[in-house]
């Protein structure tokens, strides 16, 4: 199923070369990456144009797109690379087949040299993975709902009100229809022989009540996410 992104998305552009800098006195270049900002060794790979995290298995530039090329950076962290006259384009991941719109290319006249700009954040939140721990970008733009993690697929709630508030409401609603069986039950007894339908009443409340209960035990138990930090 394809989901398209309304919003135009800017094409990510790689960072400057000085950014690439050794942390030790070995030498050695390094990058932060750009999803999980984990240390990139560059040795032996400055020829590249993009590099692979050895964490989140992600892709980071370092250099400037081929000519005529561009970066984009799809909601799922994966690096694309296409035309730079593109205005749409897929993502090829299964679980992912989003279709990227992008917005309009702004030109750099050839008789002035280029500076690297800046990265483009995204709006979104860096969010800590209750299963697995890792972290991973979360574009919603409101807590308190529930995330799916890149990297363990498992599912859970990004902030505790959710599962909280819930969790109590559909306690409140399953003890309210357990109730309300239960007052069906003894108050309609001898109207109950008579006419027989009646004992479905009381089977809807008690199913309810039932099914309200196991919705309270499965927010009860989810798994919390909780948020690192916000980009301004």
């Amino acid at each position: 199923f394809l989901k398209t992104i309304s919003s135009s998305l800017a094409a990510e552009l790689p960072p400057p070369y000085t950014a690439i800098a050794s942390p030790d006195a070995s030498g050695v270049p390094v990058i932060n990456c750009r999803v999980c900002q984990s240390l990139i060794n560059l040795d032996g790979k400055l020829h590249q144009h993009v590099v692979k995290c050895t964490v989140c298995n992600e892709a980071t530039p370092i250099k400037n797109p081929p000519s005529g090329k561009k970066y984009v950076r799809c909601q799922c962290n994966c690096l694309l690379i296409c035309k730079d006259t593109s205005r749409k384009i897929g993502c090829p991941r299964p679980n992912c087949r989003r279709i990227i719109t992008l917005g309009p290319v702004m030109l750099i006249p050839e008789e002035q040299p280029a500076q690297p700009a800046l990265p483009v954040q995204p709006d979104g939140t860096r969010v800590v993975c209750g299963h697995c721990g890792n972290t991973f970008l979360w574009m919603e733009l409101r807590f308190n709902t529930l995330a799916k993690c890149p990297h363990c697929k498992k599912i859970s709630s990004v902030g505790s009100a959710l599962p909280r508030r819930r969790c109590c409401a559909y306690i409140t609603i399953g003890m309210i229809c357990i109730f309300i069986g239960v007052g069906l039950t003894v108050g309609t007894q001898d109207f109950a022989r008579r006419f027989h339908a009646t004992y479905v009443s009381w089977a809807i409340a008690y199913l309810l009540g039932l099914i309200c209960l196991i919705r309270a035990c499965y927010w009860g138990a989810i798994k919390v996410s909780y948020p690192e930090h916000s980009f301004a």
